[in-house]
């Protein structure tokens, strides 16, 4: 203000003669706007328009205000975006888990909650098909036992030129076929959960049968449903007694030491966010926790109607604190883009008529009015990217309660007492 008054002093005293030269000049022709234009400079004129009273409030009116000033300066700061998402269960580390073969549930070993480990026993089924799987490959195990030696003993003649090389072709080949059906036979009850030492014993207890009122105990028809994984059992859908069918999901079982963090980023947040960067997922239920995370996938698509990509976190839950499903937050820092830059506490920035500004302690007990523009907000922080300069002591606290001042003052500047 008081360099608007200087200026606008200079020229009333060039208009009454101090100014010759410019009443001789014949821009002055052209009116007293253009001459006024023609004197300011373009930053001066920003000035003008940007003007606001000044506030002299005396320090125990600050003190009372709760007035806190601070030096504005550039800091390290990284990105930091903060997405707002869901937790799901890690599918990487949860099995749905059924039976290979229809049967008769005959016994429980687990219920909801319980954590079992891998290769655990969770039910047994009784199945005559399973049964039968074990017949067929004994029985093929036989034929190729009877197979090998008629083949063996094929080479030997043959050899010695006693049998054609028709006959000992033949031999061979049904040799052949029986080991494809025997591995294959093996390879079924594999999958149903016997491994090879099972199998090799159900081999030998089949030798080592004396009678024939042994035969009906050779194969057990109770199948055990083993759990896959080790982890935590959160869904189960079967009961003692019930017939079940291959296609039927029995049990879920789940690792929830290490959830999904499922965030959605916009565009604008995209290239601020790769798999180096630092996540932490804070929960409302734990605000003074925080979680750690790693993002593992960032989505290759942009849902159409939110403009949004699927951002999958890692996230360690060996408290077990985190449920999936809750609505969670993740802040998502990216280390490698940070840089120095002025950014200045959100609370020290103000509106006024629509646009932003900021108080600067001028000179003792006296603040101005600053215009800046912004930038990205970061925590707590707002970027400054206009009108504040490195060093300019502004008001962190209290900024609030001048504006309210300021808006009752209607002179050039205003005295608190």
């Amino acid at each position: 203000m008081k360099k608007y008054i200087i200026l606008l002093s200079i020229l009333i005293l060039a208009s009454c003669g101090g100014g010759e030269k410019k009443i001789a000049s014949p821009s002055n022709e052209q009116g007293p706007d253009t001459h006024k234009h023609e004197s300011l400079k373009p930053e001066e004129s920003e000035k003008e328009e940007h003007e606001h009273p000044e506030l002299h409030l005396p320090p125990k009116k600050q003190k009372e205000w709760g007035i806190v000033v601070g030096t504005a300066t550039k800091q390290d700061i990284a990105s930091v975006i903060t997405l707002p998402g869901i937790l799901a269960l890690n599918l990487n580390k949860t099995a749905n888990i059924s039976s290979f073969v229809q049967g008769k549930v005959i016994s429980m070993a687990t219920d909801l909650g319980d954590r079992v480990r891998k290769g655990q026993v969770l039910a047994t089924i009784n199945s005559p098909e399973f049964a039968q799987a074990q017949a067929a490959f004994l029985e093929a195990r036989a034929k190729l036992n009877l197979s090998r030696k008629e083949y063996e003993r094929a080479k030997m003649l043959f050899k010695e030129k006693a049998i054609e090389e028709r006959e000992f072709l033949r031999r061979e080949a049904e040799f052949e076929k029986l080991s494809t059906e025997v591995g294959g036979l093996g390879s079924i009850l594999h999958s149903y959960g016997m491994d090879h030492d099972q199998t090799e014993k159900l081999v030998e207890k089949s030798v080592s049968m004396k009678s024939d009122d042994e035969l009906c105990e050779l194969c057990n028809p109770n199948l055990p449903i083993l759990s896959p994984i080790s982890g935590t059992t959160i869904f189960r859908d079967v009961i003692v007694g019930e017939h079940v069918e291959p296609q039927k999901n029995l049990f879920t079982v789940s690792d929830l030491s290490i959830l999904w963090a499922l965030l959605d980023a916009y565009e604008k947040d995209l290239p601020f966010i790769s798999k180096k960067s630092a996540v932490v997922i804070k929960s409302p239920l734990y605000p003074e926790k925080e979680f750690i995370g790693k993002i593992t996938y960032i989505s290759d698509i942009i849902d159409e109607k939110l403009r949004t990509a699927k951002i999958r976190v890692e996230v360690q839950n060996h408290e077990r604190l985190l449920k999936p499903n809750m609505y969670i937050q993740g802040i998502v820092e990216n280390k490698e883009a940070e840089k120095k830059i002025l950014a200045i506490p959100e609370e020290a920035i103000q509106n006024i008529d629509g646009e932003k500004i900021v108080f600067i302690l001028e000179e003792e007990n006296v603040f101005a009015v600053h215009h800046v523009e912004l930038g990205e907000k970061i925590g707590s922080k707002r970027i400054i990217t206009k009108g504040l300069e490195e060093g300019e002591i502004i008001v962190i606290k209290g900024a609030f309660t001048l504006k309210a001042e300021l808006n009752k003052a209607t002179f050039g500047h205003a005295h608190v007492h």
